[in-house]
């Protein structure tokens, strides 16, 4: 037995090392692990609008607004029939006083009866806080087809209105086509998205148009340099472009971002001014940027700096619902993130007042026009790895 005992002793000392027990004194908690680092806030999403909801076959061209006073406005076409882009289509849009976790009800902004009322484009004019807001009219009868071959019945105007209670109530729309369309033209489109003001003042709304029955497709500006009541026509760019966006950098240059449709490129076009809208640079291909020949979103990220926010379906395909941010004003896309991975097409950006990041953009599962949906999200988020 003892021979037994003294072949045991080593055995249990070792064990008992292993074990680490203190030497002395009260015996010690184990020192906890690092938590983990926080994860990043995924994006609050909220169905606005729904197909076959509220009165309208479909809900499409997605427009998304903070007023001074920090309301959200959420604009789109309410199409009544069908889901084309010709017919019975109302511009409607609702109002949230809080930053988007609610939303009051549908209202009615401009409605021609059966005629295509649509494309908006809204603009603040800092001064004076008026909420201005471009449309374009035509035929509820008349195609697009039809307008651009001369065809058609009427032809595509551009129209006007707005609001000084912080989008409560529209001015009744005021027609501004001899203003800002060349006879020549046929189809026009303002936006759709947003517009900017420039630091010198300058209100300036990017737009398209056509012209020679369709071979001619540019993407052109106008402005407005005195608050809004009158417009002009700014420079345009081309060819083979037409939806765009616009902003200005911290050195005054306007950098236009442009759907294009030069085949088998899929990316997006870019386009500078240096001289306010009037002219500008023939557009390059920006290889970072792909693109299904669809419109998207940019804008400025903060006043301060050139950080941009950029949206599109970054795919060959109308899908991939995908937020980027640039730190140097476009030059490069180091940020990234996939806020939609199924079908989707148009979207519209905004930066709330507390720096969250707002998308309003069409998505669905079975293709990209059953809703409008609103995302808020943070830069974290935007730009965790």
């Amino acid at each position: 037995m003892r021979s037994r005992l003294r072949l045991l002793l080593p055995l249990v000392l070792l064990v008992a090392l292993s074990l680490d027990f203190p030497t002395s004194g009260t015996a010690q908690p184990p020192t906890p692990s690092p938590a983990p680092p926080p994860a990043a806030d995924e994006p609050q999403k909220t169905v606005l609008f729904a197909a076959g909801q509220e009165g309208y076959h479909t809900f499409r061209i997605p427009s998304l607004l903070v007023t001074p006073q920090g309301t959200l406005l959420a604009f789109c076409e309410g199409r009544k029939k069908g889901s084309g882009d010709s017919g019975d289509i109302d511009l409607v849009y609702k109002r949230s006083t809080d930053g988007g976790k609610t939303w009051g009800p549908l209202q009615v902004l401009w409605d021609e009866g059966a005629n295509t009322c649509g494309n908006p484009c809204p603009v603040v004019e800092r001064q004076s806080g008026t909420i201005w807001l471009l449309m374009t009219h035509n035929l509820g009868s008349d195609t697009e087809a039809a307008i651009v071959s001369g065809k058609s019945r009427g032809s595509r105007t551009v129209w006007i209105t707005s609001s000084r209670d912080d989008g409560r109530t529209w001015s009744p729309p005021r027609e501004i086509t001899a203003a800002v369309k060349k006879p020549e033209w046929s189809w026009y489109a303002t936006g759709p998205g947003v517009g900017i003001q420039l630091r010198s003042g300058r209100l300036l709304i990017p737009c398209d148009h056509k012209a020679d029955g369709g071979k001619t497709r540019r993407s052109h500006v106008i402005y407005s340099d005195d608050g809004g009541k009158t417009w002009h026509l700014g420079g345009s760019t081309g060819p083979d472009c037409n939806e765009c966006q616009a902003v200005e950098l911290s050195d005054g240059t306007i950098l236009l971002n442009i759907r294009t449709y030069r085949p088998q490129h899929f990316r997006r076009l870019i386009a500078r001014s240096r001289d306010g809208g009037k002219t500008f640079s023939e557009p390059v291909e920006d290889p970072a940027l792909v693109d299904p020949v669809c419109q998207a979103s940019l804008i400025r990220l903060s006043e301060r700096g050139d950080e941009l926010l950029f949206s599109n379906p970054a795919s060959t395909r109308r899908q991939r619902l995908t937020v980027r941010l640039s730190p140097d004003g476009g030059k490069t896309w180091p940020h990234a993130r996939l806020l939609h991975e199924g079908p989707a097409a148009y979207s519209c950006l905004a930066v709330l007042p507390d720096g969250t990041c707002a998308c309003l953009y069409e998505a669905g599962t079975q293709h990209p026009y059953q809703t409008l949906t609103f995302a808020r999200f943070s830069r974290r988020w935007l730009t965790q790895p």
